[in-house]
């Protein structure tokens, strides 16, 4: 066994987690990010079987109901409204930047588990935190200064950073409910499951009510492309990256997996800018690099 398997599959995870955010983003410019989410859970759904499959991991037949009660509110909290604020973020700011604003999610979820859950954070802990939040709001100013001197995507910019921001929100208060749903030695992966398929169902029942299921239909079907970049933003990130980092958690230690597994936004440097023709400048570089380290502070203490 390769010593350094967990390591390697914590830098798989976040390079997945890259690339199926670019997928979401190509796609939501085409049919819109309400559609992207709706369309990719139930695909996420399928992926997730499949991962449990592989990894010979029971499927979860049987569940307590607190515990159910716990991860399906985790789903719609996370899933359904954190994530679709992060998909709108992907249209009005990109994937680099709201990707970035993610990283704020670990952040929030430790200030909410010391305050709800009673959990102590660190002198270091403290100071990670700082860096993160400094790191984001470094790179924020960069390119608010950048697209006023351009005079480009200006009204787009404030919104799509509070639909990061949600988004981060979203996942933080996830983490908070999936935690409480995950004690005991119940497998991560269930977890996965639950929360998605919950999220699916209340997310479709919606669309159904409001009369939108045909309409989502054909509109898929009327743009191919995009039900390929949903569908391979499903593999890489549902399946691949929830897979990896199920891997990385159990070959390192849970600080070193979080750490690496937070290196998205820097692989997604060179993906905006090759892809997107995102033009940044070193402050940009600089603070992804000191909200990045910030985050692993926080993980590594």
């Amino acid at each position: 066994m390769n010593a350094y398997l967990g390591e390697i599959a914590a830098l798989i995870t976040s390079l997945c987690f890259s690339i199926t955010s670019t997928f979401f983003t190509l796609a939501g410019q085409k049919v819109g990010s309400v559609i992207v989410n709706r369309t990719r859970l139930g695909i996420a759904v399928i992926f997730i079987i499949c991962a449990h499959f592989l990894l010979r991991v029971p499927l979860p037949y049987k569940i307590e109901t607190e515990r159910f009660f716990w991860l399906g509110l985790s789903g719609i909290i996370g899933v359904v409204l954190g994530d679709a604020s992060l998909f709108q973020a992907f249209i009005l700011i990109g994937p680099r930047i709201s990707m970035l604003l993610m990283g704020l999610a670990p952040v929030l979820a430790a200030i909410l588990a010391w305050i709800f859950l009673g959990e102590q954070l660190s002198e270091l802990q403290i100071l990670g935190i700082g860096l993160t939040l400094g790191g984001v709001l470094w790179v924020i100013i960069e390119h608010n200064r950048k697209i006023n001197s351009n005079g480009i995507e200006k009204k787009n910019y404030l919104p799509g950073i509070l639909f990061g921001f949600g988004g981060a929100a979203g996942q933080a208060l996830g983490m908070i409910t999936a935690k409480k749903g995950l004690g005991g030695d119940f497998p991560a992966l269930s977890g996965t499951l639950i929360r998605m398929v919950t999220a699916a169902i209340v997310l479709w029942s919606f669309t159904i009510f409001r009369g939108q299921a045909r309409k989502t239909v054909e509109l898929l079907n009327s743009n191919r492309q995009s039900l390929g970049y949903i569908t391979a933003g499903s593999f890489t990130g549902p399946f691949l990256g929830v897979t990896f980092s199920l891997i990385a958690i159990q070959n390192t230690s849970i600080g070193v997996a979080s750490t690496l597994m937070a290196l998205t936004p820097i692989f997604l440097l060179p993906i905006s800018h090759s892809i997107f023709n995102e033009r940044f400048g070193w402050g940009a570089i600089a603070g992804t690099l000191v909200a990045v380290a910030g985050v692993g502070i926080l993980f590594l203490v």
